[in-house]
This record gives structure tokens, sequence and C-alpha cells, in this order.
């Protein structure tokens, strides 16, 4: 069996595991469950144990209990996220007001250009997407619902960045920037001078810096004090790379969006 990570080493899914207790049943049953990456049906008993660095036995008693409340599921006796967990997903706030309001504006914005079309919002140092309007053959990956992507190389990312507050750009650069594609920007004065591109034209822009053969353009979504909340995204091939015209959809669409945001509690 592994050795048990120590805080702030990534887990299974590439989040860092927070410091604190980490032998308490709650933060056991965080590793259990964050042990689920994005691209995982099914786990068995022992690679969940290997992922978490927890005794089987251990493992075991905590996933029964997490079966019958439905937060796990087994299927031929190996384990997967339960549905109570998406129950529950659907009633955070922020997330429902978010999605619920911008959802229309995001089918319009799909008929309008035929392309991909990304709803995210920070959380941590990542891009959380909370939703995501597409076609057949479009892009799947990187983006899902519920996926997460660096700040730094999304479109979404660099908006949050560039309208957010400053302290979140200084947060960011201190650590090393991964490289997702040989495009990537990793070098904290490039990024700064993306950000600050940003704010001239009000929205944010990437090439291939988080996929080879697409890009994106991002505008911010302001709540009722003013502050960013979230960031629209249309990502295309670059072959119909449009800036123009996406910034224009996107800023229109945005200038609605914020309009109601600013009424709602977010």
């Amino acid at each position: 069996m592994q050795a048990a990570r120590p805080p702030g080493d990534p887990d299974a899914s590439g989040r860092a595991l927070e410091p604190g207790d980490t032998n308490s049943v709650l933060s056991k049953v965080q590793r259990i469950l964050e042990a689920f990456g994005p691209d995982d049906e099914t786990l068995s008993l022992s690679e969940v144990s290997r992922r978490t660095a927890l005794a089987k036995a251990s493992v075991y008693r905590l996933a029964q209990e997490l079966v019958r409340w439905g937060l796990l599921e087994r299927q031929h006796g190996d384990y997967r996220l339960g549905m109570r967990l998406f129950e529950i997903g659907q009633r955070v706030p922020r997330q429902r007001i978010l999605r619920d309001l911008t959802r229309p504006f995001m089918e319009d914005l799909f008929q309008a250009t035929n392309e991909t079309i990304h709803l995210a919002v920070l959380d941590g140092l990542e891009v959380l997407y909370l939703e995501k309007v597409s076609g057949h053959g479009q892009v799947a990956r990187p983006s899902r619902v519920a996926g997460r992507m660096p700040l730094h190389c999304t479109a979404t990312g660099k908006a949050l960045l560039a309208f957010g507050p400053a302290s979140l750009a200084d947060e960011v650069v201190a650590e090393p920037l991964p490289r997702v594609t040989p495009r990537t920007v990793v070098a904290p004065k490039l990024l700064a001078q993306e950000l600050q591109r940003a704010r001239e034209c009000g929205y944010a822009v990437e090439f291939e810096q988080t996929r080879i053969g697409y890009m994106s353009v991002a505008v911010p979504l302001r709540g009722a004090t003013g502050v960013t909340v979230a960031a629209l995204s249309v990502t295309a091939p670059t072959a119909r790379a449009n800036v123009d015209r996406f910034a224009g959809l996107l800023t229109m669409v945005g200038r609605r969006v914020t309009k109601l945001l600013s009424v709602q509690d977010v």
C-alpha cells in the first residue's frame, strides 16, 4: 500500500489535500469521494484503497455507510459516485441561480455561433465549469460540467483573473504555472500582459493554450455588488476563429446577464 500523502499533495483528481486531521472520519470520507477522477465510472475497493492510502478494511466500512446514504453506489462489486451527490449538488444556491439564469442566453449564443458555450466560476485557483452548451461533434475535452481547469490557460480563467481582485493573480503566479499545451503562457510577465489586454478590450482570449486546434473568447459576469462572479465563453476550432464576432456577441449577452444578476444574491 502507498504511504499516506502529506497535506498539500494532489489526490487522484489532481486537487490538493487540505491541511488538517487526515485521520478524522470526515477526512477519510473526503478522500474516498475525491478518489474518483473525472474519467472514472467505477473503482474497485483495492483501487480506492490505493488512491486514498487507507486500509481496505477502513475503506470498506466507510464505503458501506456511503452506499446506505446514497453517496456511493455498488456496481458489479465496484463503487461509483451516487445520485445523492448529484441531488445535493443541484441545491447549491450560487450554482443553481447562475446556471438557471444564464442557460437561455447560452442557448442563444450557441444558435448564433454554432460553437461550444461555457459558464464557469472561480473555485480556489481553478475554473469550475457550471454549464456547457454544445452540439454533436463539438469540443468534448478538456471541458465538462463540474470539470476543472487552471485559471491561467483558459479564456474563462483569464477573464476571472483580469476582472477579479489583484490578489488573485498574485496568488496564481506565486506558484509555477503548468504548461497544458506547448502554447500555454507560463511566464508571469506574459500572463500579466494578457490580463492587461483583457481589461482594455473587455474580454479575454486564448489560442491553443488549453487544447491544440481550439481557441476561446470570454467575458466576465458581475453580480449585485459589481464583483465578478462568473465568466461566459465561446470555444471554437481555430479554423473558425472570429474573435471580434464572438466578443461582440458575448459582450451583448454579458450585459444582459449582469443586469439580471444585479438583483440576485450571488
